[in-house]
């Protein structure tokens, strides 16, 4: 949770500040997504291809959407 003292501050800055302070801030969320999603690893994706039973539900699901 973020503390008031430091929304205290952070509305004390001027527009140039405050975007110098979210620039800073998306750099780092990227930089952890970075770490979190590697180039380097294989994931594995997970498809009804070879699943008849879960396509099926999946379409009913699709078509109660689509009519619901």
């Amino acid at each position: 949770m973020v503390s008031e003292h430091l929304l205290a501050e952070l509305h004390k800055l001027n527009r140039s500040e405050k975007l110098h302070v979210v620039q800073v801030l998306v750099n780092e969320m990227a930089e952890e997504e970075d770490i979190l999603i590697s180039a380097e690893r294989q994931y594995e994706v997970w498809s009804p291809y070879d699943s008849p039973t879960t396509a099926q539900q999946l379409r009913d699901l699709l078509e109660q959407e689509k009519h619901g």
